[in-house]
């Protein structure tokens, strides 16, 4: 079995007129957290809407656990047991916490019916779902409602979880109990690809990191050889962790 759970290969995506991703390859290991790093307006959000089929890739190949989704629909490739929470998050803001989540439990038809151990389990992870699970998703604070997407993501077992921007807004406090939440992911056999701007939540949180700039990947490696090269740092990010 191979040790990378999602590849991508030579993938080129175009919106209209616009070819926005130039032949991404991208490994993602099994078991690890990997981060997508890179400016603003690089293709880090159009490569996770290529993955999840929301936009088609014209070129290339996509791989999950073997199995090529590149052409596959994205109700089909979330049914393999993939989430993705979209920077934007996609709550329903005028349902409650509670609704919310119902919605993502497929299994479920009433919210008793959501196993049980698994919401204690993302209780403990994020207590404010908790605090506020009969409360109307739209009055929750930015940080809230982050954790509320991420919790939607995971109330089922999933194999990959794709988060775009996790930490974007979120008080210092929250970023810790968000890193602390996907440690215990990882550490449960859960493989997560971030994209993230927040190069401390990178530092902590990432095993391996691809590094974009202009449609393509342009640096792949381990988290720690990254963080330990400011060379590096400033020749692909334009600054030092």
């Amino acid at each position: 079995m191979s040790d990378h759970l999602l590849t991508l290969e030579g993938v080129h995506t175009h919106i209209g007129a616009y070819h926005i991703l130039h032949g991404v390859d991208l490994a993602v290991p099994r078991g690890q957290l990997t981060l997508l790093l890179g400016r603003n307006g690089v293709g880090k959000t159009t490569t996770l809407r290529t993955i999840m089929g929301l936009w088609l890739a014209s070129q290339g190949r996509i791989t999950f656990a073997g199995q090529d989704i590149t052409a596959m629909p994205t109700p089909s490739i979330a049914a393999l047991d993939i989430a993705y929470v979209p920077e934007n998050m996609g709550i329903f803001a005028d349902l409650t916490v509670k609704e919310n989540m119902l919605l993502a439990a497929r299994q479920a038809r009433r919210a008793c019916e959501i196993d049980e151990a698994r919401l204690q389990w993302i209780f403990q992870l994020f207590p404010a779902v908790e605090k506020f699970w009969n409360h109307p998703a739209g009055k929750l604070s930015g940080g809230q409602k982050q954790m509320l997407a991420v919790s939607r993501a995971i109330v089922e077992p999933r194999r990959l979880l794709i988060v775009d921007e996790p930490s974007k807004g979120l008080a210092p406090v929250m970023v810790d109990n968000m890193i602390a939440a996907f440690q215990q992911l990882k550490g449960s056999g859960v493989t997560l690809l971030l994209v993230e701007q927040n190069l401390n939540f990178a530092q902590r949180l990432g095993d391996s990191v691809a590094v974009m700039d202009n449609g393509r990947v342009v640096y792949a490696g381990s988290m720690q050889a990254l963080a330990s090269d400011e060379e590096l740092q400033q020749s692909l990010l334009g600054l030092a962790l």
